[in-house]
């Protein structure tokens, strides 16, 4: 058959032939000789066999094949071009995510912080909530009011001191740092809060007051009486003469008026007291006191508190060498010196050390913060003084940290209210915050009237307006969302409060307004330690929730629109114009045409003409937001903004030309945390 060939296969050459030297000749002729029967053999043996067949059988893969089969068949280059194309598609594109990935770590910009992110509300705990009935605030109320605080859409508490003290001095001298006061609840009362407190997603803030102790104090009482290493622990100086009488050292006189200095009988010595004589100074000169401190903070930390406001740190170091402070009016004499704005006090007041001791607060802070999402916020007072940059010193250097930010009161301390005063309280604070630092702002707080006490209710909602607009942390003091009001002082006696015959700052801590029951539903009891101010059945959580006209509509319209727009959180802030009626800001971001502006009046009526005093602004813009509820959403004209005695408008417009390129808005933009906006993309970035 033509299409196929005979294979032969002869056993015996299979198997091969045994190369004998001594046989080799007869093997070959042994083989000789059986060729015609090997032949025979070959011919039994052959076998027909299609060789296309076998070479496809061969090379054609098939299931269970053996591996010498399989091996040959995969070695055969099929595929080679399409197999490396794709390999190297993978590795360029792994190349590209990982460089992606590093690009937008490296370009993004540093995400806010919690204590940045959204306003920070204010307690004063003894009068915001009763749950036992006995007239006074517990930790316990504040914990059944989370709910409220969360609807404000605000995510930090701050609760003003609450250490065990003596109701002498209004709990601003510890009797025992480590220790709740009975009045406010126990140690668990405060674990339960702080559990509960974490559980909403919110922070909590703590008052520490390092400056003094009370004379109730146990480091008070080892002291005078010359006990081992607490004999050093207060500032203690001879001041008895040899006829008996006392004598100060100097003439230092208290922040509350007369001598620094008060005798002790135990000790026989005076010692200094920069506050009321019931709350003695510590020595912060003595490491040991330094080191108590520190532990106070640890303690307070492990129990899960996330941040300290430190108060009077001004005060925390004195002049070794005692000398009297030079008096305002040199012709004074030192027996007539007795108030405090009588002397300059250079003695007594930011010493060299203090920055020092506030950094070691700041690092114990640190070692707390070292688990992420954990960071420990440190906020402190301000310096108290007209010298502003005293009191940037707060925020620390470039390369050394301090507080977060000190506590900003310049809108507290106005003197008086207009559209240049509010300019003046904003850009001095502004110019003078050191690069990259971030601001705060506070209109109200338990040490100075309410805003519709000092400024009047007119002033309410564009003044929160105001602080809910700026850049930076607002502050807001509990009440003022809805706008309560000072008690009158005439009601306010020793009687009500047992806490001595300084009541001068009790009139805006009174009760906190819930509803229009009896004592406005902060107590169940049958009297609260202070009055509940008389128009607590029109101004209370409860009705105003209800109206949308309300303060505290407005409020929570304010931080919502705060949370969910990029330019007001952490954008530029541009001063455009003041008077003596009006104040107006924008807060845009680059890369974001959205741009917000803010015409807010602290005068009487006003008509401005911005197109003129900004020419590239747009002819229309929308009312976002308006103190009169009705007005939100009206488009006005920007040659033509009227506002109203107390009115503030929040404005929406779109623009290419922010008004921070301009060149003649150049000095009067502030960014603080700087980021860009990518429309491409849908992310923020910060090299722009």
């Amino acid at each position: 058959d033509l299409s196929s060939k005979t294979v032969e296969m002869e056993l015996i050459e299979k198997r091969g032939v045994e190369n004998n030297g001594f046989v080799q000749n007869e093997a070959f002729e042994n083989k000789e000789r059986d060729t015609s029967s090997q032949e025979e053999m070959a011919k039994k043996c052959s076998v027909d066999v299609d060789l296309v067949a076998v070479e496809e059988t061969v090379l054609k893969p098939y299931p269970g094949m053996p591996k010498d089969v399989l091996l040959q068949f995969s070695s055969q280059a099929r595929y080679r071009l399409t197999r490396e194309i794709l390999f190297w598609l993978i590795v360029a594109g792994s190349i590209a995510l990982v460089c992606a990935t590093i690009a937008i770590i490296a370009l993004s910009p540093k995400c806010l912080n919690w204590w940045q992110a959204s306003p920070v509300y204010q307690i004063y705990p003894r009068s915001f909530k009763d749950s036992n009935m006995d007239g006074n605030g517990d930790l316990k109320g504040i914990q059944e009011k989370l709910d409220h605080i969360t609807s404000l859409n605000i995510k930090t508490v701050w609760i003003t001191s609450c250490f065990k003290s003596p109701l002498k001095d209004l709990r601003y001298g510890a009797e025992d740092f480590y220790d709740i006061d009975p009045i406010f609840g126990s140690m668990r009362d405060f674990e339960n809060l702080i559990a509960a407190i974490h559980d909403k997603g919110l922070k909590v803030i703590l008052d520490l007051i390092p400056n003094h102790t009370s004379d109730k104090h146990r480091w008070f009482q080892l002291s005078r009486n010359r006990t081992g290493k607490y004999t050093d622990y207060y500032i203690w100086q001879d001041c008895s003469q040899p006829s008996g009488s006392v004598s100060p050292p100097n003439n230092w006189v208290s922040v509350l008026g007369g001598s620094s200095w008060q005798f002790d009988d135990v000790r026989k010595q005076c010692y200094f007291h920069q506050f009321g004589k019931e709350q003695p100074d510590l020595n912060f000169r003595n490491p040991a006191v330094q080191q108590e401190i520190h532990d106070i903070i640890k303690f307070w930390l492990g129990k899960g508190v996330d941040g300290f406001s430190f108060s009077t740190v001004k005060f925390l170091l004195e002049a070794t060498h005692l000398r009297d402070e030079p008096p305002v009016d040199k012709s004074q004499s030192g027996g007539s010196i007795t108030a405090y704005s009588q002397l300059y006090h250079d003695y007594t007041t930011t010493q060299v050390g203090l920055h020092d001791i506030i950094r070691s607060f700041r690092h114990t802070m640190n070692e707390f913060s070292r688990e992420p999402g954990r960071y420990r916020f440190m906020g402190s007072d301000n310096d108290g003084t007209e010298d502003i940059g005293a009191t940037m010193m707060y925020y620390g250097t470039t390369l050394v940290q301090e507080a977060d930010f000190p506590f900003n009161f310049n809108l507290i301390n106005m003197k008086n209210l207009s559209g240049n005063s509010i300019f003046e309280a904003v850009d001095s604070w502004m110019t003078n915050m050191p690069a990259g630092k971030w601001p705060n702002w506070a209109v109200g707080g338990p040490n100075a009237a309410r805003i519709s006490t000092r400024v009047g209710k007119e002033y309410i909602k564009v003044m929160n307006m105001l602080l809910l607009t700026l850049p930076g942390t607002p502050v807001t003091y509990y009440g003022e969302e809805i706008g309560m009001e000072d008690i009158a002082s005439s009601n306010v006696s020793e009687k009500h409060v047992n806490c001595g015959p300084d009541t001068a700052t009790l009139p805006e801590k009174s009760p906190m307004q819930w509803d229009g029951k009896v004592h406005a539903g902060f107590t169940e009891g049958s009297s609260s330690w202070l009055p509940v101010n008389s128009n607590y059945q029109t101004v209370n959580v409860d009705t105003q929730s209800t109206e949308p006209n309300s303060v505290l509509s407005l409020y929570r319209a304010l931080t919502s629109l705060r949370n969910s727009e990029l330019p007001m959180n952490r954008g530029w802030m541009c001063h455009i114009w003041n008077d003596s009626n009006v104040f107006v800001f924008v807060r845009e971001l680059d890369g974001l045409r959205r741009v917000f502006m803010m015409v807010l009046n602290f005068g009487r009526q006003s008509t401005i003409d911005l197109k003129a005093i900004a020419p590239n602004l747009p002819p229309e813009a929308v009312i976002r937001l308006s103190t009169h509820f009705s007005n939100s959403g009206k488009v006005v004209n920007t040659r033509l903004i009227k506002t109203e005695r107390g009115e503030g408008l929040v404005l929406e417009y779109k623009t290419a030309k922010p008004v921070h390129t301009m060149q003649a808005f150049r000095g009067k933009c502030f960014v603080a945390e700087k980021a860009c906006y990518s429309r491409a993309f849908n992310v923020l970035y910060k090299n722009c």
